[in-house]
């Protein structure tokens, strides 16, 4: 048995081979249709569980489960370490997927999850925006302007005819490299532009925050008047004590979690007493036309990240992988001729299969 490991240069075979927008647009639509799908008796989401730190710097270590009955499982392990960036030059976010047979146990797959979990985030919220927001929507906010920061864009721009884009961080280098690090995504045509945080709650039709605010240093922003249209997607709550938006804001508005217990636990809804939170993500999507008639009030997705967004994500890879023959396939476990004895190594060691790409054969050749 063989696991398909799909390395840095494989996914980015992928994304040369597909493009950043037809990868955000599938995203988007398949991650629409397993939530419409979505049936608890088969597929079963945790919470994602793991340990939080501050030695030698805050941190967690934290893993996502979700099984498919009778088919795969995946379990995502995610680091978040704030200091990353400037202490080590790496992303705050660092994280693996792996596959699993379900009636086997086999490792059947292995993938970074860094640049997946940026993609299924920003997709996530473009699911619940498509249903909250207007869709005549033409100016963004993006409060906080780091790595999730350009996912988010993208989605919104591939959901929305968003004609001006507002920034603004407490960083003054993340706001100057802005724009360079969306190059990929912004067309011309979009004017980008750093304000004044106030300006920007008070101005936007569409506002995405991801901040790195410490626990207990939050909100974000003060409440505001703002558009009485207004929909957030705030992705940067995941700790506990860690929240962006004002609790008064929140009461007065329509607040969908993607996961309820795990937004009540580390998302904003961690400000919100149980009856005052709204519909789930798995709810709003099921009765979108319902929930629709939001539109005219201001609205919450309260993104905390959900297992069942890495499913999505790592199966259009492997499925894009499959199509373009890449990955580096490799018997990993050690199965012997005797399944009862471990320590017998017979069986003959098969030579890995050699990936279609030149990387990917001089990485098997050695």
């Amino acid at each position: 048995m063989k696991t398909r490991i799909l390395a840095r240069h494989h996914v980015g075979r992928i994304v040369a081979e597909v493009g950043l927008d037809t990868l955000m647009d599938e995203m988007i639509d398949k991650m629409t249709a397993a939530i419409e799908q979505y049936d608890e008796t088969r597929t079963l989401v945790r919470p994602r569980d793991g340990f939080h730190y501050t030695e030698p710097d805050v941190g967690l270590l934290e893993w996502m489960p979700v099984m498919h009955t009778a088919e795969r499982t995946t379990i995502k392990v995610v680091g978040y370490h704030p200091s990353n960036p400037t202490r080590r030059n790496l992303p705050t976010i660092l994280s693996t997927v792996s596959v699993y047979d379900t009636a086997t146990g086999h490792l059947a797959g292995l993938a970074d999850g860094t640049f997946l979990t940026a993609l299924r985030t920003g997709a996530a919220s473009a699911v619940a925006s498509r249903i909250l927001a207007r869709p005549d929507s033409r100016v963004l906010g993006l409060v906080g302007c780091g790595a999730q920061s350009i996912t988010q864009l993208h989605a919104m721009l591939r959901s929305f005819p968003i004609e001006q884009v507002l920034i603004h961080d407490a960083s003054a280098a993340n706001l100057a490299s802005l724009p360079g690090r969306a190059a990929a995504v912004l067309p011309p045509t979009v004017d980008l532009s750093v304000a004044p945080l106030d300006l920007l709650v008070q101005t936007v039709d569409i506002m995405c925050t991801s901040t790195s605010i410490g626990i207990g240093k939050g909100p974000v922003f003060d409440d505001l008047p703002t558009r009485s249209w207004l929909h957030v997607n705030a992705v940067g709550s995941d700790f506990p004590g860690k929240v962006e938006l004002p609790r008064s804001f929140l009461s007065r508005s329509l607040v969908c979690p993607d996961h309820r217990e795990q937004a009540m636990r580390e998302g904003e809804c961690q400000q919100l007493a149980p009856e005052e939170i709204g519909p789930s993500l798995i709810e709003l999507v099921a009765a979108a036309d319902v929930y629709r008639d939001a539109r005219n009030r201001t609205t919450v997705f309260d993104s905390t990240g959900w297992a069942l967004e890495d499913r999505v994500g790592i199966q259009l890879l492997i499925d894009h992988a499959d199509r373009l023959g890449l990955g580096l396939l490799v018997e990993l476990e050690n199965i012997g001729v005797d399944p009862l004895d471990p320590y017998r190594f017979e069986r003959p060691l098969e030579e890995p299969a050699a990936p279609v790409d030149e990387v990917g054969r001089l990485v098997a050749e050695g």
